[in-house]
């Protein structure tokens, strides 16, 4: 594991953002400042299941080594994994590929997990499997089995289409499959819960409006009696609150009292972190906010959420979309897209502070290459920023 280690660092260490660190999160050189989230990046678990990846390799050189989707939502660390010759198998579905499966391949679980008929079908192939599945989520997991064991539905706060959602949801179900669980991901989604929940209201149209996101015999007339709340380890920690807020209200509303409800703080520690700290890096001033990671990072998603709200965002997947002064790619949330557009504050030649942070699934090497690019293109260099 040392060897591994080192091999990992060597990828993605970042000398640049260590001394950035070491002066209080901040660097100016010339008319240009940067300033740094004190938590970003790469968590433990992250590091924990890229370690576990690349060791794989190095104890089965000769195996053929598969992945179950993603190991994280960021696509270069994926794409040293595909150099390795680990290759991704397809994660929404089981697919033929699964099938042809045998006892001498080695099968990578990803830090999100992965849903129960997809283990069992791994064990039952005979294959050896590597699980990097980090342990806020299955803290997650234990809870909605409890909710399950005591007859309890699980809403689970996430977004229906996630693989960590889809995989605390198969554990919703319990260990004989009788636990129901129902997916929200809005305020919206909660509200019209919370409605139903207090009044009553057209089944159908409920089923309907959260088809694919409720459990496989849902009844929203006998299963909304006694609910606990979970959620997605990475989602927004304010609207997790208050969602639990929202679904404890219509419980005691309905029944006079909140025995028929359950709540467990399951938002992760390095989600809680990383928010936290680009609520503080906020309150100071700032001229524009670079937030770095995968466009299908849900962590990284709801810091630039954190961001919009205060001052000028851009969502961008690495240096290659700063292409100019006036060409910024970045990733808009509300089109679920990436979009051109540009920065008065970077094209101006005046004083200017720039706020960086990133997605706990970004390395710490596509940071720094974001702060040079960003210096590069107010006209302090690479070795300018190194030296200063």
């Amino acid at each position: 594991m040392e060897r591994v280690q080192a091999e990992v660092e060597n990828h993605y260490r970042s000398p640049v953002v260590e001394k950035i660190r070491a002066r209080g999160g901040t660097i100016t050189v010339g008319k240009t400042t940067v300033r740094l989230a004190k938590q970003f990046g790469f968590c433990y678990g992250v590091e924990r299941a890229i370690d576990l990846a690349y060791a794989s390799r190095r104890v089965f050189p000769d195996s053929r080594i598969f992945l179950i989707g993603e190991i994280i939502h960021n696509p270069e660390v994926n794409r040293q994994l595909a150099q390795m010759d680990i290759v991704s198998l397809p994660w929404k579905e089981l697919s033929e590929d699964y099938n042809d499966l045998t006892a001498d391949d080695v099968v990578i679980v990803p830090a999100f997990g992965a849903p129960l008929t997809f283990m069992d079908k791994i064990e039952s192939q005979g294959c050896r499997m590597v699980d990097t599945t980090c342990g806020d989520v299955m803290k997650v997991w234990r809870r909605v089995r409890t909710y399950a064991k005591d007859g309890v539905t699980s809403i689970i706060h996430g977004k229906s289409g996630h693989e960590e959602t889809r995989a605390t949801a198969s554990r919703a179900q319990g260990d004989d499959g009788m636990g129901h669980y129902l997916m929200v991901l809005t305020l919206k989604d909660t509200d019209f819960v919370c409605e139903y929940m207090r009044n009553g209201g057209d089944r159908e149209a409920f089923l309907a409006r959260f088809a694919g996101a409720h459990s496989p015999g849902f009844d929203p007339d006998a299963h909304l009696r006694r609910v606990g709340v979970a959620n997605q380890t990475t989602m927004l920690k304010s609207e997790t609150e208050e969602i639990q807020r929202r679904i404890e209200k219509a419980i005691i509303d309905r029944d006079g009292s909140g025995e028929n409800f359950q709540v467990f703080d399951t938002i992760c520690g390095a989600t809680q972190e990383r928010q936290d700290a680009l609520f503080e890096l906020l309150n100071k001033k700032m001229d524009l906010l670079f937030v770095v990671g995968g466009y299908n990072s849900s962590n990284t998603t709801h810091l630039v959420e954190i961001g919009e709200k205060e001052l000028p965002t851009f969502f961008i997947q690495d240096a290659s979309c700063l292409k100019s002064l006036d060409e910024i790619i970045h990733f808009d949330l509300e089109k679920r897209s990436e979009v051109t557009g540009y920065s008065d504050v970077l094209m101006s030649g005046e004083e200017a502070v720039i706020g960086v942070t990133a997605g706990a699934s970004c390395p710490a090497n596509l940071i720094e290459d974001t702060i040079l690019k960003v210096f590069a293109l107010r006209g302090v260099s690479a070795t300018e920023v190194r030296e200063a």
